[in-house]
Order: C-alpha cells, then sequence, then structure tokens
C-alpha cells in the first residue's frame, strides 16, 4: 500500500473522528450528567481487542462488555475495567451483575427479556441499561429501573440480529416521546450519528472501532 493511500485513509479517519466527537457534544447537552454520550459495545466476533480500542477512548464514552460466555472472559473483564477506570470511562458488563460486583464495574447492561431480573440489582450499580428492540419494549422499561435505552435497530446494520431499521425520522419521534434517555444503536457511525445525537445518546460497534480500533491505530 503506497503511502499516498495510507495518508488518505487516516485522514478519512480523523475526519470520521472529528465528527463523532461533534455528535458527542450535541448529545451531551441533553443527557444527564451520569450517562456518557457515547456507548462503545463490544463483540467477540467483531471486536478483536477491546482492550486497545478501550484504551484510546475519553471520558465522553462508556463501554459495555458483552462476552457471551467467551473464554477468559474474566480476565478481559478486569483489564477492560482497570484501563476504564484509569480514562474516566464509564464501564458495563452486560448480563452478568456478579462479574460487575468482582470487577468493580460502575453497571450493568441488560437484554430487554432480563428487566425484571434487573429490578433487583437495581441499588447494587451506579449505572443500569437495558436493550429495546421495538417501540412496544421501549415503553416496558419506562418504569423498569434502568438509566436509558439502548433502541435498536437506528439505521441499516450488517449485524446479524439486526432488524429492520426505524430510520431516522421514526427513531426521533420514539426518542423525544420517551420518559427515560435513549441511545441509538444499529448502523450508527460518523455519517449518521449526527442525525440522532440532538435527542439520543450514541452506542455503536463498528462505528467506533473504525476510528479507534486497532486498526485505525497501525
Amino acid at each position: 500500500m503506497s503511502v499516498s493511500v495510507i495518508t488518505m485513509m487516516q485522514e478519512d479517519r480523523n475526519r470520521a473522528e472529528r465528527k463523532l466527537q461533534t455528535a458527542a457534544r450535541i448529545a451531551g447537552r441533553h443527557l444527564p450528567l451520569f450517562l456518557p454520550p457515547v456507548l462503545y459495545l463490544t463483540d467477540p466476533a467483531r471486536t478483536p481487542d477491546p482492550v486497545v480500542t478501550a484504551s484510546h477512548l475519553s471520558s465522553c464514552h462508556g463501554l459495555i462488555y458483552r462476552h457471551y460466555g467467551q473464554p477468559k472472559h474474566d480476565i478481559v473483564a478486569a483489564s477492560l475495567a482497570e484501563v476504564c477506570r484509569k480514562r474516566h470511562v464509564a464501564f458495563l458488563i452486560a448480563n452478568d451483575p456478579e462479574l460487575a460486583m468482582k470487577t468493580g464495574a460502575d453497571g450493568v447492561h441488560w437484554p430487554f427479556a432480563e428487566r425484571a431480573r434487573a429490578k433487583r440489582w437495581r441499588r447494587r450499580f451506579a449505572l443500569m441499561t437495558s436493550s429495546a428492540h421495538t417501540p412496544d419494549q421501549l415503553r416496558l422499561l419506562q418504569n423498569a429501573g434502568v438509566d436509558a435505552a439502548l433502541l435498536s435497530t437506528a439505521f441499516p446494520s450488517a449485524s446479524p440480529s439486526a432488524r429492520r431499521p426505524l430510520g431516522p425520522l421514526r427513531f426521533r419521534n420514539l426518542a423525544r416521546a420517551s420518559s427515560m434517555p435513549v441511545y441509538a444503536l444499529g448502523g450508527l457511525n460518523a455519517d449518521t450519528a449526527g442525525q440522532v445525537a440532538p435527542v439520543a445518546g450514541i452506542a455503536a460497534i463498528e462505528g467506533i472501532e473504525a476510528v479507534l480500533g486497532p486498526e485505525s491505530q497501525a
């Protein structure tokens, strides 16, 4: 790969990072102070080295570690907890409150189906979030004892679990009508984040990996 091509690629990443930073600032203006404007979600297949990415996050980020029972997830969780503490990044572990307690995580991210279980842990953590995949699920979370909902799928996404996208207009309407803070998840990147930032937080996997992940640091 030629030097000029590498330079152009880095310039594209820099532009994308600036766009995400702008969207984060906009989201931060309306979210409660204890909620980070941007949430980075890990995935065993799509985030090969989340610890490296975490080392480039800032205090405007939160990190949700989704280990899905992968081998050595407790070791990875401990490493992520240490990095997040040093960088003042909110650290949540998905659907594993015991591991969250063990590592001193700030909180837990719950699947929608576990919302009743989440209530039993409400007083144990500073921050809890939950997923919502439909408008009805978002409505049912309003009194579930969580601090924010991650509503998907906001934009077209390559995720194998992605549903039909809500689209920016419908998503914004749902977020405005919600009595609790909402994060947009699904297809969030530098080009789409600004479309929802005025009414919601930003939650992403590849959209953050693209500008802060291992490849972008090479």
